[in-house]
């Protein structure tokens, strides 16, 4: 893969991974709920997540399921069915999450890591943007160390810009600030959810 054809590459997974969605409002919320290291591991659990999409890319498992439009119909219903789990899960917290802190339940390690993995996993919208954008640099890639690119790229840029977007909501003056707007953090994030939800099963009919 050519020097130019990688700066292709790094834009497009740059433009990708700074779009606002609900994968920021994963992270800002464990964030939110559990502090840094939260924040953190959610992000790089959810650029897992895109190297696996990337993985498949690479195998040319895009292609198949391009061509068994049920395949790609069942994970994006499912993947719609998880946003409206976690809007709801959202909407219906009761004392937002700085309360949920102060009674002594926070929001564990495990639930961040695992939100930020399916939360990648399960989004439609990662996979049409792999199959329609990442095939030419996989045609592009013919040796090895170009298909490590196509893999460790996406993976790397995801997650330090959500690295990034951990470390600035949890400086104390700007996490005080916003744990004291927690609550409606929750319903907007619920709501946010929710809508997407909607969109996905809708653009199925």
């Amino acid at each position: 893969m050519s020097f130019s054809m990688w700066l292709g590459l790094l834009a497009i997974c740059a433009l990708g991974a700074v779009s606002p969605g609900p994968s920021l409002a994963m992270v800002v919320r464990h964030t939110l709920g559990g502090g840094r290291s939260h924040g953190i591991l959610c992000a790089w659990a959810h650029s897992i997540g895109i190297g696996i999409y990337a993985l498949i890319t690479l195998l040319g498992l895009a292609a198949l399921l391009k061509h068994y439009p049920l395949v790609f119909n069942a994970i994006a219903v499912a993947g719609g069915l998880y946003l409206a789990w976690l809007g709801w899960k959202a909407l219906t917290a009761r004392g937002g999450m700085q309360q949920k802190l102060a009674a002594g339940a926070p929001v564990s390690m495990w639930a961040a890591a695992r939100d930020g993995l399916a939360i990648s996993l399960l989004n439609p919208k990662i996979m049409l943007f792999f199959m329609a954008l990442f095939s030419q640099f996989v045609l592009a890639a013919q040796h090895s160390g170009g298909k490590s690119l196509i893999v460790l790229t996406p993976v790397i840029v995801d997650g330090l810009w959500y690295t990034i977007i951990a470390f600035m909501l949890s400086q104390p003056k700007v996490l005080d600030k916003l744990r004291a707007k927690a609550q409606l953090i929750d319903r907007i994030t619920g709501v946010v959810l929710m809508l997407l939800a909607v969109r996905v099963v809708v653009s199925l009919f």
